[in-house]
């Protein structure tokens, strides 16, 4: 497994030094190194193909499709990889569209997860033992079957703005604290 730090995430703590609850200022500047991750969401300009998991971590949620970088992988390759793993697609236009940092009080390491977009890709879509993808149009997005921090960053991604966040959740779901800015890719 890949892990580093967010060399942006120590000037959001300064920023905000008032407002962040001790919880997610001890794990982000804990000595725990962030566990990396991607997330990819093919948006054709009017719809997102996110994918229902069903099995693991998130279970019975939608999410984009993605997953740990492992060793020996550039952040772009894990993307890739995870791509067609869980949906069997292969991204033809693939960029960077934001940075999500997640810290949870029951895991002291936080989660650095790369989100990357696509609007065209090669393939069927296709259900596999983790993911089952559906379409969904822009304003039909299921918000309330996805995580708590999506709809705080879904309309940046869907305008495509660059943005990059930070989440603290209690118990693993409950999201408690966030920020989030757009621009400076």
């Amino acid at each position: 497994m890949c892990s580093f730090r967010a060399p942006w995430v120590s000037g959001v703590l300064k920023r905000h030094a008032s407002v962040v609850p001790p919880f997610i200022r001890a794990n982000l500047e804990g000595p725990q190194p962030n566990k990396l991750l991607t997330l990819v969401i093919i948006n054709d300009g009017s719809r997102v193909l996110l994918g229902r998991k069903k099995r693991g971590f998130g279970e019975g949620y939608f999410n984009g499709f993605g997953g740990k970088v492992e060793a020996g992988e550039t952040v772009r390759q894990a993307a890739e990889r995870e791509l067609l793993e869980e949906a069997c697609i292969t991204a033809e236009d693939m960029k960077e569209a934001g940075v999500l940092v997640f810290t949870f009080d029951d895991n002291p390491q936080p989660w650095e997860v790369h989100v990357f977009s696509a609007s065209r890709f090669r393939g069927e879509p296709t259900e596999t033992d983790e993911m089952a993808p559906v379409w969904f149009n822009h304003a039909e997005v299921p918000f309330d079957k996805m995580w708590a921090d999506d709809v705080h960053w879904y309309p940046a991604f869907l305008q495509h703005r660059y943005f990059r966040g930070v989440f603290g959740f209690r118990n693993t779901t409950k999201l408690v604290w966030h920020i989030l800015e757009e621009g400076n890719e």
